[in-house]
């Protein structure tokens, strides 16, 4: 074991980046735990048995396309671009594939629509694939300003927390204005939120080592006694609308057991239908796949990799093969059976744990591995949002200090980063947010007639972000 770590530690060069062995593990768990829901959400999405819809799509099949597809695409990113990125099918993407793709293929008459929906995300895959290759993605990240890259940072940092405080229930649904506060401060969810935001915190801010992923544990024990302890001791609490209705009698499934071999992949592996691809009605679909993908990538490596320190001189070290690495994992997740596979914003969970080299990457996609055989104690812990809510609060609180180095003073620099920073949460969408200050930026400056500070790739891209939002959504 000792040969290994020294091996390891030399080959990701950890005494360089400042960082040890044991904290690139902490790191690497940290980021799976924050991520693991999308073991349960993806098949329950895939599937149809969350809008008790069936797809046609095996639950177990997708179970297993998921957690291969992110290990593979995790651990690639890991030893081959060397970045503290995790990766996984894609929320926004899922929802798309079922709701747009699914349906569009249908319309076509196909007996088994989501085997055209797949093709759709593996040619979608190929054509990201070659633009990574020819460098195309390369030009368009560098044409950006450090504004635009600052504000895609402090956008993700208020979408990761916007995130966290909605799964928790803090921020639910209201008619009049969208989102508003919940206001049953009795209900266990919100005490379990805000006991494990204090926790978090506190370690956090004493600098404890692990202390996100001490604060989850702490947590799944915490919801564990709140589930069985506390109605025996709190007859009339445990009875109460509140308690009952509560997310953690609704969707927290304790498991009988924490061992399983893992379900067949075969309903899904290689279940594509190509052909049916390149019609009028799919065509559009593949395209809306390849943008949400570049966009969404793109983001989450600014905005991770800024936070790992990898940004050197306005360029992310090693991005050229983290998109090749995005890229590819979409072609292998197609293939495998489940939707696009995309680089995760929760790894600045990790990162902020102190993760900065590929290793948190590799532990992450081992621990995708193990959870092949772990799904019952994974699907646990994913199936209560509370538990990992808070960390993603902490995150992007501290990915909002991006927002100081946006230039404010320059109005053409400020109000496309705004646009962003506003974009991403309201719009619930990395790549839409980016879009849009795509959109203000060239624009703007042209009216204030500094046409020189603008780049090809910006100018070229415009029109057809124009003819995405207009014809394609």
């Amino acid at each position: 074991m000792k040969g290994l770590i020294t091996f390891l530690t030399k080959q990701f060069e950890l005494e360089h980046h400042q960082t040890s062995f044991s904290r690139e593990v902490m790191a690497g768990a940290t980021t799976f735990f924050t991520m693991a829901y999308i073991i349960v959400v993806q098949p329950a999405l895939l599937s149809g048995l969350m809008f008790d819809a069936p797809t046609g799509m095996d639950f177990g099949a997708v179970l297993v396309a998921t957690c291969l597809s992110a290990a593979l695409a995790t651990i690639a990113m890991g030893w081959y671009a060397r970045m503290p990125v995790a990766l996984a099918p894609g929320m926004g993407q899922n929802f798309f594939f079922v709701g747009t793709a699914i349906p569009a293929a249908a319309s076509l008459g196909h007996p088994h629509p989501w085997q055209v929906a797949l093709a759709a995300v593996l040619v979608a895959g190929v054509l990201f694939l070659l633009l990574s290759l020819s460098g195309a993605r390369e030009r368009l990240l560098a044409s950006m300003s450090p504004s635009m890259k600052n504000g895609i940072c402090a956008g993700i940092g208020l979408f990761i927390a916007f995130i966290g405080l909605k799964n928790a229930g803090v921020i639910v649904e209201a008619p009049g204005t969208f989102v508003t506060l919940n206001t049953q401060f009795s209900s266990p969810d919100m005490l379990l939120f805000f006991l494990g935001l204090l926790i978090m915190a506190g370690l956090h801010s004493r600098k404890i080592p692990g202390g996100i992923l001490i604060g989850m544990a702490a947590l799944l024990i915490l919801s564990l006694l709140a589930r069985f302890v506390v109605p025996s001791l709190l007859d009339t609490y445990a009875s109460s609308t509140v308690f009952q209705g509560s997310l953690l009698m609704q969707r927290f499934q304790p498991a009988a057991e924490l061992v399983s071999l893992p379900p067949s992949l075969g309903p899904t592996f290689l279940q594509l239908d190509l052909a049916a691809v390149f019609t009028r009605v799919m065509i559009p679909v593949v395209l809306v796949f390849l943008f949400m993908d570049v966009f969404d990538t793109m983001g989450t490596l600014i905005g991770v990799g800024k936070e790992a320190g990898l940004m050197k001189d306005g360029h992310i070290v090693g991005i050229d093969k983290a998109m090749k690495v995005d890229s590819a994992g979409t072609v292998v997740g197609a293939a495998l059976g489940t939707s696009t596979v995309t680089s995760y914003i929760e790894s600045a969970a990790g990162v902020e744990q102190g993760g900065r080299t590929g290793l948190t990457s590799v532990v992450t996609g081992l621990l995708f591995l193990a959870a092949l055989f772990f799904s019952p104690l994974i699907t646990m812990a994913g199936s209560y949002a509370v538990i990992t809510s808070p960390a993603l609060v902490i995150v992007g609180c501290m990915m909002m200090r991006y927002a100081k180095d946006i230039q404010w003073d320059d109005f053409s620099e400020g109000l496309p980063a705004f646009v962003i920073l506003l974009g991403i949460p309201l719009s619930s969408s990395i790549g839409d947010g980016i879009a849009l200050g795509f959109l203000v930026y060239p624009v703007l400056k042209m009216f204030a007639g500094r046409y020189h500070e603008l780049r090809w790739p910006l100018v070229v891209i415009w029109p057809l972000l124009v003819f995405y939002f207009l014809g394609l959504r």
